[in-house]
């Protein structure tokens, strides 16, 4: 089958848009020109891209879509449908599940639910340990072989040293990667937000810097003892971005991923005791965003991911003292991205496509990121023309727990291609 997308345009090396058409053929990438209606082909299907800025699928490493066990949070549905009407086609499902998936069992049955109800591309992570808190290693090969995509205890730090040298040694092993959600609980004090006069100013307890960066530290040096593939979930702190750094430096086999939120966003935006503003990380000083930005820019961090977690109302709609951590993010992140560093020329086009397309798909050697001849015709158009508030009541996700409902942005996803099927449109949806 033949479908076209015409009228589009591209991001070139050069960060210049230019033209471009896109013929898909049996799901995948067949040419990539202008005017190929005029070659006499028939194309089954043709798709008008208004002139929206043409990229590919974007790729998402750290999403939380809660079934089993927390679905009136989220479902694997309605979190693919949020992916998909963010331009997202590829992303990486966390393991804080009920049950967790520290089975080769349990896992299968989950990604049973993900061949039934995803309309996106949907990876799923196994956890480090048995139901995530524990110390008990879980079976690394059998959860290979069921199809784990790799290794984290996200929504918890691994605490004990030894229990991670010995989970690095057991993926190095299987040439897997360990995702790190990097947090030294003792360090917590019961903290909710960043330490620092903003917290101190809400009579608030804080979250030091350290709390996260230390165990980083640790971690860098057991991820050089035993050469496995270390990636660290969802950085925020300027001595986290030195310490990645400076593994980097020292050749040992370190990734890092960053949120629209902590490059966005800071404590001193936070105006006041509001559940939507509570997320793990926290939202740091201007100091750590700095840092984050720069490392983005100098390649300490490698790419762009949302952390989607959703959750209900009632469990966000409180002080930050009993609210839930976590921001919704799938449905809002390019269009953040493009206002608030692309239009603002901090960041050029052509980089913020790259940290959310190629960038972690090379990060885990993912078949996904590209519009090159031969790939899977996974597309995202979005309109750069237009700005629009940030709707919820459009929000396909279940929850809108996130701080930036109605601000005006750019870059809004007009429609979304998995192997060349339209999966999601803003024409549909409305």
């Amino acid at each position: 089958m033949n479908k076209l997308i015409k009228n589009g345009k591209m991001v070139d090396k050069n960060n210049q848009l230019v033209d471009v058409d896109l013929w898909i053929k049996d799901q995948k990438i067949n040419a990539v020109g202008r005017n190929f209606e005029q070659t006499g082909v028939h194309f089954d299907e043709v798709y008008d891209a208004q002139g929206g800025l043409i990229t590919p699928g974007l790729v998402d490493v750290h999403v939380h879509f809660r079934e089993p066990g927390f679905t009136h949070k989220e479902t694997i549905e309605t979190g693919s449908k949020a992916a998909a009407r963010g331009g997202f086609t590829t992303v990486c499902a966390m393991p804080n599940l009920n049950p967790v998936p520290d089975t080769a069992e349990k896992l299968v049955k989950v990604q049973k639910i993900i061949e039934r109800d995803a309309c996106v591309k949907v990876l799923q992570y196994a956890p480090i340990t048995e139901e995530l808190r524990s110390e008990t290693l879980v079976n690394y090969q059998a959860l290979k072989d069921a199809g784990a995509f790799a290794f984290t205890n996200d929504g918890v730090g691994v605490q004990t040293a030894g229990t991670m040298y010995l989970a690095m040694k057991e993926a190095v092993a299987l040439n897997m990667a360990i995702v790190a959600h990097t947090e030294d609980e003792s360090l917590l004090f019961g903290g909710v937000m960043h330490k620092g006069k903003v917290s101190e100013s809400l009579g608030l307890p804080g979250i030091m810097n350290a709390t996260e960066a230390s165990q980083i530290a640790r971690d860098v040096i057991l991820a050089e003892e035993t050469g496995v593939h270390y990636h660290i979930c969802h950085v925020s702190t300027e001595a986290s971005v030195r310490v990645i750094r400076d593994a980097k430096k020292a050749g040992i086999h370190v990734t890092a991923e960053v949120c629209p939120h902590h490059l966005i966003l800071t404590d001193e935006d936070i105006p006041g005791d509001i559940g939507n503003y509570k997320m793990n990380p926290p939202l740091r000083s201007s100091r750590d965003q700095a840092a984050l930005i720069e490392g983005l820019l100098d390649g300490t961090i490698d790419c762009i991911s949302t952390d989607h977690a959703p959750h209900s109302h009632e469990e966000k709609n409180q002080s930050m003292r009993k609210a839930a951590f976590g921001i919704v993010g799938s449905e809002t992140a390019f269009s953040l991205m493009y206002t608030e560093f692309v239009e603002k020329g901090i960041f050029t086009l052509e980089q913020v496509v790259d940290w959310m397309t190629k960038k972690p798909a090379e990060v885990f050697n993912l078949e996904a990121g590209t519009l090159q001849i031969g790939a899977n015709a996974d597309i995202a158009i979005y309109d750069l023309n237009h700005s629009e508030p940030i709707d919820d009541r459009k929000f396909e996700s279940k929850a809108n727990n996130t701080p930036f409902i109605g601000k005006e942005v750019k870059g809004n996803t007009l429609m979304t291609f998995v192997n060349g099927q339209r999966v999601w449109s803003k024409e549909d949806s409305e």
